[in-house]
């Protein structure tokens, strides 16, 4: 979401619209030109530190009234409040509605979508969220979706109007994500990693909806001598139990020797990761979109991912990589040797994925941002 929220903005700004991002302060309030046009403002709200996502609902009202005073100056009043994620339109509808201005719902991720998508369909998250979800999405006067998975999700769970839902799909940064000739001695020998042993790539949250857990199982599944599983990220606060879970299955199943727990990347250091690796992993069990699939896409790298949500649309299936019907660990492992063990196959695969990449820009992204903007500052 992140990486998303700056790419519209940096792109925003190159237009001439000036973008002020919105932040809770984890330290002391700050703000800092980030890039040209593109201020972040860390807002004080609650007592300083990490609060814990399944706790942030509770600052939501003291996030809003650092928001109401910001978005208040007579100096620089905004035209149009864009909320990302639950918690962000949960804080900021009501200054929208006190003073105003045009609002605009970003959802990234349903709570309902994701529950449904989860064994046994849980996922900790609250009944308020699901009900301020529904509140927001017929609420909002413009609600971006990223994908028709999610559109779908947006009008069926939470009664979004669909005269009032645009899609959006994300851009990728083709200059940065771009297939690197020398990314794969460099990142073998930071891992410690043999020159000749091809690398799986798994990046996101360490958490139980994007399941690293399954791609363990797949490098398992994998006949020996295996590639190495290169895990990037963090556990969501909160989650640091199944960050724990996830080097216990290595263990448990012989193969943490042959997994590499590098934690949360730079952008320059995901782009190397996926430029070197032979092959994507996208377990999650959901994903609104799928943003790093396509990120592998223009590293030239396949990916290998299920066949859900908005990951039909992030992952061309015979192109960009393999979409696979099932979550067994052997089926997985199948699409993967598929690519590994033909390299003409492996060849077009690449060179295919990175043309489908290509077609994804965010100038693209925000071309159809504009249109909704401008659409409702005229009204």
């Amino acid at each position: 979401m992140n990486v998303a929220i700056l790419g519209l903005a940096s792109e925003l700004a190159g237009r001439g619209v000036a973008v002020d991002l919105l932040t809770r302060a984890t330290g002391l309030p700050a703000a800092t030109i980030i890039a040209p046009g593109v201020t972040l403002f860390e807002l004080d709200a609650a007592s300083p530190g990490v609060v814990a996502k399944d706790d942030l609902s509770t600052v939501a009202d003291e996030f809003g009234e650092a928001v109401a005073l910001l978005a208040g100056r007579e100096s620089s009043p905004y035209d149009i409040v864009h909320a990302h994620y639950w918690l962000s339109g949960l804080a900021t509808l009501p200054v929208a509605i006190e003073l105003g201005i045009p609002f605009v719902q970003s959802f990234h991720t349903l709570g309902d979508m994701k529950h449904r998508a989860m064994p046994g369909g849980s996922l900790g998250d609250s009944e308020r969220r699901a009900r301020t979800e529904s509140y927001l999405a017929t609420q909002a006067d413009a609600v971006i979706a990223s994908s028709t998975a999610e559109v779908e999700s947006l009008i069926e769970l939470v009664g979004a109007e669909p005269d009032r839902v645009w899609i959006m799909p994300p851009g990728v940064d083709t200059t940065l994500f771009t297939p690197r000739a020398t990314a794969g001695d460099a990142v073998r020998r930071r891992l410690a990693v043999e020159p000749d042993r091809a690398l799986l790539a798994v990046v996101g949250r360490v958490q139980p909806l994007k399941a690293q857990g399954l791609a363990v199982r797949v490098l398992a599944a994998l006949p020996a001598p295996r590639p190495v599983l290169v895990i990037a990220g963090e556990p969501t606060p909160g989650a640091e139990e199944y960050g724990a879970e996830v080097r216990d299955l290595a263990r448990e199943l012989g193969v943490d020797g042959d997994v590499r727990f590098v934690g949360a990347l730079s952008r320059e250091g995901v782009a190397e990761l996926l430029s070197a690796a032979a092959v994507t992993l996208v377990p999650s069990h959901s994903e609104t979109f799928g943003l790093v699939a396509l990120e592998s896409a223009a590293s030239g790298t396949p990916v290998v991912a299920q066949r859900v949500g908005g990951l039909t649309e992030s992952v061309s299936d015979g192109e960009s990589g393999l979409l696979v019907d099932s979550r067994d660990p052997a089926e997985w492992a199948r699409a993967v040797s598929l690519l590994l063990d033909d390299p003409l196959l492996y060849a077009d695969f690449s060179a295919s994925a990175r043309r489908f990449a290509e077609g994804f820009s965010w100038a693209a992204s925000v071309s159809v941002l504009l249109d909704v903007y401008g659409s409702l500052v005229e009204e």
